[in-house]
């Protein structure tokens, strides 16, 4: 009797043991089988990026109450280093197993990706793309050639295929390339329309001013202004206010700020007429599309671009998010 007792208290206490490290187990396997999505992004030094550092915490907000399992990091950078050094942190401390990243520059931050990488994060790189496309699993963009291609057919209807018009562009990349030759392309099919420079602005509206002063002095008609991005529509407007030239009929900005787009729907100022869709929501939706994916185990297709679109007066309000920044 002593030892059938004996017997069965041994097993009892085998059955507790193993019933406990299941249950130590237990927060482990969930902790593994977790997603946790670590998200880099620039700070919020201009209105472009105010517009990401928004819309990756409304993605945050909304994923997260979608998914209860699932866990959305946001790290704002500064700078290349410091958003390099965030990635470590985000491996090490935070223990994310994916990854949705808005480089700050594109070669520095290549190296410290693919050590993500190869420690078996899953890697989305947003918009600036890397040096080195081995160190990433998935691309999302905006649809550069479109941005260049449709504010130029947009003034080449405008201008009936006859007029003087000056560009900005912004800064020195791959990105403003694609804009650039695009423009150029749809124009080459309009002999009439003449580009008579086409300067870099650097995505700024104080430099878009200075330029666009420039262009005032050495140019004594212009018809249009492609001015390649909201922000620097703003200082081409100030410009020509200022020199109070009433030759330019039109100016083309691009990405779609809130700003913009409002005085696109009030018809407040006739030099506005149209826009093209660039908006930093791309993060919101490069967050979702990985995040989901990877709740299901799947990846996303090699490259993702979404689609840029002319916006005009009457279809502005689908584009107008007062809440946002940008």
């Amino acid at each position: 009797m002593n030892s059938q007792l004996s017997s069965f208290t041994r097993r009892l206490a085998l059955s507790a043991v193993g019933a406990a490290a299941l249950a130590l187990a237990a927060p482990a396997m969930a902790q593994a089988n977790k997603t946790v999505v670590g998200v880099a992004i620039p700070s919020a030094t201009h209105g472009f990026t105010g517009g990401i550092v928004y819309w990756a915490n409304q993605a945050k907000k909304d994923l997260e109450k979608a998914h209860p399992g699932l866990q959305v990091i946001v790290k704002t950078a500064g700078g290349a280093p410091e958003q390099a050094n965030q990635l470590q942190d985000l491996v090490t401390v935070n223990k994310i197993n994916a990854l949705v990243i808005f480089p700050f520059e594109s070669a520095a931050l290549t190296k410290p990706v693919a050590q993500l990488k190869a420690k078996g994060v899953y890697v989305t790189v947003v918009d600036r793309g890397l040096t080195d496309t081995s160190a990433q699993d998935a691309y999302v963009a905006g649809d550069n050639t479109a941005f260049g291609k449709i504010p130029a057919e947009y003034i080449a209807k405008a201008l009936g295929g006859k007029g003087n018009v000056v560009a900005m562009r912004g800064i020195a990349t791959t990105l403003d390339n694609e804009r650039m030759d695009a423009f150029n392309s749809v124009l080459k099919n309009h002999p009439g329309i003449k580009l008579l420079d086409a300067k870099y602005a650097n995505w700024n509206r104080d430099d878009a001013f200075k330029v666009m002063q420039d262009y005032l002095t050495r140019f004594p008609q212009i018809d249009a202004v492609w001015a390649a991005d909201d922000d620097m529509a703003v200082g081409v407007l100030k410009a020509i206010e200022q020199a109070k030239r009433k030759d330019i009929k039109l100016v083309f900005g691009g990405a779609g700020a809130k700003g913009m787009i409002k005085t696109l729907m009030d018809g407040s100022n006739p030099l506005i007429q149209a826009n093209v869709s660039y908006s930093p929501k791309f993060i919101y939706d490069s967050i979702k599309l990985t995040a989901e994916a990877r709740i299901k185990g799947e990846k996303l297709p090699a490259n993702t671009i979404i689609p840029s679109v002319l916006i005009t007066k009457e279809t502005a309000k689908d584009f107008y998010f007062p809440d946002s920044p940008f």
